[in-house]
C-alpha cells in the first residue's frame, strides 16, 4: 500500500511541476490541473516504455556526443507527449527541450523530497 501511495503523490507532485513549468517558461501551456495530470501519466509511459528503446538504439550517437544527445531523447518524449494531448501544448522542438529540462530538473527535486520524507522510520 505504501508503494501505491508513492506512486500516486509521486503522479500529483510531477503533475503540479508540469503546471510550474508553465508557468516558468511560455513555450510550454496546460490548460488545467487535470490535463497536466494527464499529460504527466502520458510523459511517465513514453519515459518507461520508449525512452529505453530510443537511448539503446541512440548509443552510439549519444556516446559520441558524451550524453548530451539524451537531452534530445528527453525533448522529443516531451514533445510526443504534448503531440498526442489537446490540453498540453509545445510550441517546438526548442520549446520541448527547454521545458523538458525544467521538467527534469523538477522531478529530481521531487524525487531527492520523496526518498527523504519515505526513508524516515
Amino acid at each position: 500500500m505504501l508503494r501505491g501511495m508513492k506512486l500516486l503523490i509521486r503522479w500529483v507532485l510531477l503533475s503540479a511541476a508540469l503546471l510550474l513549468v508553465t508557468h516558468l517558461y511560455s513555450g510550454v501551456t496546460v490548460t488545467d490541473f487535470g490535463a497536466a495530470m494527464l499529460a504527466a501519466f502520458v510523459i511517465g509511459l513514453f519515459n518507461t516504455l520508449v525512452r529505453p528503446l530510443l537511448v539503446l538504439l541512440t548509443l552510439p550517437v549519444t556516446l559520441l556526443t558524451l550524453g548530451l544527445f539524451l537531452f534530445v531523447i528527453n525533448a522529443l518524449m516531451f514533445w510526443w507527449s504534448a503531440s498526442l494531448l489537446d490540453d498540453f501544448n509545445v510550441t517546438g522542438f526548442g520549446a520541448a527541450l527547454i521545458g523538458s529540462v525544467i521538467y527534469s530538473l523538477c522531478s529530481m527535486v521531487i524525487d531527492v523530497a520523496m526518498e527523504r520524507m519515505f526513508s524516515r522510520r
